[in-house]
């Protein structure tokens, strides 16, 4: 009978997991630079792309809370300057405005609600500020 009842319970925890969808969290989301180098100066602006790492698609509507930038990818992570939020009309597009006083590696650091997400997505993207001959790129690699 034990080996009976034990086969039962196997059984409906199986269909359970069956029948029971995958939920997202926080960790199936992904941040990537769309303008992965600028100019140093202040006011540049920095434009981010937030994904759904399960489906490929852009993630809209996702609230930005907190932006961070420093240069922790060259291990100044003391060393933040001031980055701001901007509008943005493309969907899954995140925009900011950052003080990219020194030529280097900059770490944009986001946390986001996205719609439907309990958990806080978190995410870094790294941008490289260089010389005057810099340009904005509108698209990055993914």
């Amino acid at each position: 009978m034990t080996s009976k009842f034990l086969a039962a319970a196997g059984f409906g925890l199986a269909a359970l997991t069956v029948a029971c969808p995958a939920f997202a969290g926080a960790t199936d989301y992904e941040f990537h630079a769309a303008t992965p180098t600028v100019k140093v100066a202040d006011d540049q602006p920095v434009a981010v792309h937030l994904f759904d790492k399960r489906t490929g698609k852009p993630v809209e509507n996702a609230v930005i809370f907190r932006a961070r930038l420093d240069m922790e990818p060259d291990g100044m992570g003391d060393m933040a300057e001031r980055v701001t939020s901007e509008p943005s009309t493309e969907k899954g597009v995140y925009r900011f405005k950052g003080d990219f006083t020194m030529p280097g590696r900059w770490a944009l650091k986001l946390q986001a609600k996205v719609p439907g997400e309990s958990e806080t997505v978190s995410g870094t993207v790294v941008v490289t500020a260089g010389d005057a001959s810099a340009t904005h790129s509108g698209h990055g690699a993914r």
